[in-house]
């Protein structure tokens, strides 16, 4: 028990680091200032790339991806993870609040449950569906709907967690697969990096040190969320963990007031608490199902162990 206990406090441990990580992330990319959105794009998944590309080569499976079926899968992940990362540094660039382009792409927990109906045969329960309800209403008093051209990066952000919910829930059909988190991690980024690529040689700008700084950490802060979400969830189960994620709306807000000065709408803050709460809900409610079919399966072996 001790141990379990010891890993699922690593497991939070490595998650926040996530957190951090990817709010850091968005940091970076704001400061890097007005260069192409495709240059940054393209900085964000270089350095991941080339990090996970010499784990894979000193590993013993290195590249070889588990079952051919995989691959379809790997590039659905990374061409829809590509698009959100997209719409997501748009969000960052123009919806003014790093900590708003956040709290939008963390509803991917939400979409993935929706995405689960069509991707996997999964049927949602009626709780599921309320606490959904409930963060996409959250969703709308931070997107603050108006008719005008401002509201064109908070759709972007919106519409960037609907892309990570469809990535992740193909991570899941992936892990259900057998492959590699490894090697799904250095698909998605290589993928990204030689797409972007072109882009980005047609539309370089050259860059000050400075930028080239934000370029660099912004990466570096890429690839360290991605190992560290990688090794959390080896510690332990996304529905015990996966709650302490939203923490990175909390460490965005507190970077973008100290280097930003972004200070969130009233309107917005309520849009966190709102999400937030929808995710605690949901995370107290899966907990809670997982401890009951647990119990039920206990008493069911105990069951056939005294009838046989």
């Amino acid at each position: 028990m001790r141990k379990e206990t010891a890993k699922k406090i690593f497991g939070i441990l490595f998650i926040l680091g996530a957190a951090l990580s990817f709010a850091l992330m968005n940091l970076f990319v704001n400061l890097s200032g007005e260069l192409p959105l495709m240059q940054k794009v393209f900085f964000r998944n270089f350095f991941a790339t080339i990090i996970v590309f010499f784990t894979l080569l000193f590993s013993k499976q290195k590249f070889r991806i588990h079952d051919k079926s995989c691959i379809p899968w790997l590039f659905l992940r990374a061409g829809i993870g590509y698009l959100g990362v997209i719409l997501n540094f748009y969000a960052i660039d123009h919806i003014g609040s790093i900590s708003d382009a956040s709290i939008l792409n963390k509803l991917s927990p939400f979409f993935a449950i929706l995405f689960s109906v069509f991707l996997m045969k999964e049927k949602p329960t009626i709780p599921e569906m309320i606490f959904v309800l409930i963060a996409f209403a959250g969703a709308m008093l931070v997107v603050n709907p108006r008719f005008d051209m401002k509201i064109i990066p908070a759709i972007s952000g919106f519409l960037s967690g609907a892309c990570a919910g469809f990535a992740y829930t193909c991570v899941r059909v992936l892990g259900k697969k057998g492959e590699r988190n490894d090697m799904i991690i250095f698909f998605f980024s290589a993928f990204s990096t030689l797409v972007s690529l072109p882009f980005m040689i047609i539309y370089y700008k050259p860059m000050t040190g400075m930028q080239w700084l934000y370029m660099v950490l912004a990466g570096l802060s890429a690839a360290g969320g991605q190992f560290f979400i990688t090794a959390a969830y080896k510690q332990a189960p996304a529905k015990e963990i996966a709650v302490f994620d939203y923490a990175q709306v909390l460490f965005a807000a507190i970077l973008g007031l100290l280097f930003l000065n972004q200070v969130p709408k009233t309107l917005s803050i309520i849009g966190y608490v709102v999400i937030i709460g929808a995710a605690v809900g949901n995370f107290i409610y899966r907990l809670e199902k997982s401890k009951r079919e647990a119990r039920k399966k206990e008493l069911s072996q105990k069951i056939n162990t005294k009838s046989g």
